[in-house]
């Protein structure tokens, strides 16, 4: 008779330890607040080539000619200089909004980094892969 092996030890889990746990939870929230950074990045960089869109056709409007814009569903007469005015601020706005979002999303990319380096060094896996965004090992695209 052949002797039965026991190989149930083998497909066993690996429990991790609770600090990893933790890692692993943080590492998920900021990959989390990561893809959602660059969700509004995204958003924000569509608004300002619209607005550079409208402002190129602005410009080449004579100065004397009636220009609308959209408020809801209706068209409000107003003037070149006033519209022009109107979108540089926004643009202003959507620029400053972009600086705030890169700087947020390079806090969480290193972030999340530091917890990747930790849990290798704390499992004893491979050397981190520094040349990857965040969410690219799972395959993820933002768009």
């Amino acid at each position: 008779m052949a002797k039965e092996h026991d190989h149930s030890h083998e497909h066993a889990p690996m429990v991790l330890p609770p600090a990893a746990q933790q890692l692993i939870v943080q590492l998920q929230t900021f990959q989390q607040q990561y893809q959602t950074m660059a969700i509004q990045k995204e958003s924000l960089v569509i608004q300002k080539l619209e607005l550079d869109k409208a402002l190129d056709e602005l410009a080449k409007a004579a100065d004397k000619e009636e220009v609308f814009k959209a408020v809801g569903p209706i068209l409000i007469r107003s003037t070149k200089s006033a519209l022009s005015g109107e979108m540089t601020e926004k643009k202003e706005m959507v620029e400053t909004r972009l600086k705030s979002v890169d700087a947020q999303e390079k806090k969480l990319r290193e972030k999340i980094n530091e917890i990747q380096g930790r849990l290798q060094s704390m499992l004893g896996g491979a050397e981190p892969h520094d040349h990857a965004e965040p969410g690219e090992a799972e395959g993820e695209n933002a768009g």
